[in-house]
């Protein structure tokens, strides 16, 4: 296993913010081919490869995680870009979220490449997951069925990410808002003009207490959040421009467009703007044969309370990795050397009973 542990130790030693992975993407590329991966594809930053015993009439498992990471925290008391080995853990920006699960399914896609399984695996290492980019797996999934690699109703997928190794059945989608509200300016001594302010503060009111028709059974209801304000140029002026931003967390219930659409009609005076519709939340039945085999597995199952590229993926995944997730983002970013190894055992028990349950 110490070559999976020094692929993310050379990951680690790489840069690889979000939106300029190139360098990694190499690695990955490079490191697929020398362990006997005929063929490694790569769009953009985005590196994927089929197992060997490709057939187009079979579904396939789709093997996920990104190799980009965010911006350093400027609190780190060690180089985020050394790599460093102490007392078990491995300490580098991207050791935990998310070349722990990067490499580990690496591994397991490598240990089931030649296998015959009733199921294709297809490995993807995805960019720009930290932004949502656009060259991210927003590109990759709709290429893959483009390309007729990917049949959507016959795929489903495992998104490494570190969550514990547990198994996230659900995830809530993100949307903001940017709300105006317009009035007519004029001198507040005179009781003049109308004040645009008053407008948002109404339709403020009205998205604090809006209701949806409709709860998800693993969601809940859909959570809308004004967390920004802004008008007015000095005191004595009546604002003709009122700015405010909705943070709305949704649900697998609707759609994102749906809910924007609902929440615009729920208004009186302003006009409600998504920023980007396209991370969605994700759900997954209980009894779908990912979920039932890793409760047969004695698996936790949860609910996220972070996005991932899950919101990508318009077909049934779980998340589910090495790592904590309450590490990443922080100074000093860790995993340890047994989560990986551990990882790559659970991994490749998952694949190996959910292909007997076929």
């Amino acid at each position: 296993m110490n070559q999976f542990i020094e692929l993310l130790d050379k990951l680690i030693a790489t840069p690889s913010i979000s939106r300029d992975e190139s360098a990694t993407a190499d690695i990955l590329k490079s490191f697929l081919r020398a362990n006997g991966v005929e063929t490694v594809n790569r769009l953009n930053n985005n590196v994927w490869a089929r197992s060997a015993a490709w057939d187009k009439k079979k579904p396939t498992l789709l093997l996920n995680a990104h190799h980009d990471t965010v911006k350093p925290s400027p609190a780190y008391t060690r180089d985020p870009f050394t790599p460093t080995h102490e007392d078990g853990r491995i300490y580098g920006l991207g050791s935990n979220d998310d070349g722990a699960s990067l490499v580990s399914l690496i591994a397991t896609f490598l240990h089931y490449y030649h296998e015959q399984l009733p199921f294709n695996l297809l490995f993807a290492a995805t960019a720009e997951e930290e932004v949502t980019g656009l060259n991210g797996a927003r590109a990759l999934i709709p290429f893959l069925f483009q390309q007729s690699v990917l049949d959507q109703s016959k795929t489903i997928g495992i998104v490494g990410e570190p969550t514990r190794m547990e198994c996230a059945v659900a995830e809530r989608g993100l949307m903001v808002l940017d709300g105006v509200a317009t009035g007519k300016a004029g001198h507040a001594a005179r009781n003049e003009g109308i004040n645009a302010l008053y407008f948002a503060i109404d339709d403020i009111n009205r998205l604090r207490q809006f209701e949806f028709e409709k709860d998800s059974d693993l969601l809940g209801p859909v959570k809308v959040t004004t967390t920004q304000i802004e008008a007015g140029t000095q005191h004595n002026v009546v604002p003709a421009e009122c700015k405010f931003v909705v943070d709305v967390r949704t649900t697998d219930v609707y759609t994102n467009e749906e809910v924007a659409s609902i929440l615009q009609n729920a208004v009186t005076h302003s006009v409600l703007t998504p920023r980007s519709t396209h991370i969605r939340a994700s759900a997954i039945s209980q009894q779908h044969p990912l979920v039932q085999t890793a409760i047969g597995m004695g698996i936790n199952i949860f609910i996220s309370p972070t996005t991932s590229d899950q919101s990508q993926m318009p077909f049934p995944t779980i998340k589910m990795g090495p790592g904590d997730s309450a590490r990443s983002h922080s100074a000093d970013e860790w995993v340890g050397e047994q989560e990986i190894l551990d990882a790559i055992d659970t991994y490749i028990a998952f694949i190996k009973r959910l292909a007997e349950s076929k």
